[in-house]
């Protein structure tokens, strides 16, 4: 059966033949397709420079990673210090005369220290971890969750340890655990 003629003198195009497709699409005339990312959904990346090459070195280098979690955990310890003392009801008291309301300028004052000591904690505690944690994956040659965990036990056991041992098996195990947690919710 042929396709009825069109009326606006064009040529009508050849019907459709099922087998011809068929081989394009899986008979032996297939062309083979190039990989692209494109096709896959991804974009396609140029090649890295040198410079980024370098850049990326540098970023995952145990140093660099070490760096940031120390001014990392200064930052964050020294709002959580300032928040805490915040909302302390004991900051700026004075036991000598419970009933005065400390000024503004000491309140302040005890949320600066605060803060700063807080700061320093979480900064020692998080390029500690971070160092630890770089060596372990160094030294197992792998990325995985096992790593977080281990450096967890290694960094609390650490912390834990200036107040006796079964102070520092506590803390192994209480790192080792919020180190699993938080490496499960990121990863």
């Amino acid at each position: 059966a042929a396709p009825p003629p069109s009326g606006s003198g064009e040529p009508a195009p050849p019907p459709l033949q099922y087998s011809l497709l068929l081989q394009h699409l899986v008979g032996d005339k297939r062309q083979p397709r190039v990989w692209d990312p494109a096709a896959l959904g991804g974009i396609p990346c140029p090649p890295k420079s040198e410079e980024q090459k370098m850049v990326e070195r540098v970023m995952e280098s145990c140093p660099f990673k070490a760096a940031l979690a120390c001014v990392g955990g200064f930052v964050l310890g020294g709002a959580f210090g300032i928040f805490t003392a915040g909302i302390d009801t004991n900051v700026g008291f004075d036991p000598k005369d419970p009933y005065r309301t400390p000024t503004a300028k000491e309140v302040l004052k005890d949320m600066g220290q605060r803060g700063i000591s807080y700061a320093k904690n979480f900064a020692i505690v998080g390029a500690m971890f971070s160092c630890t944690e770089c060596v372990v994956e160094s030294y197992r040659g792998k990325s995985d969750w096992k790593n977080s965990v281990i450096s967890g036990c290694i960094t609390g056991g650490a912390i834990g340890f200036r107040a006796g041992l079964k102070a520092g098996v506590i803390g192994c195990g209480g790192f080792a655990a919020f180190s699993a947690a938080v490496d499960y919710y990121l990863r």
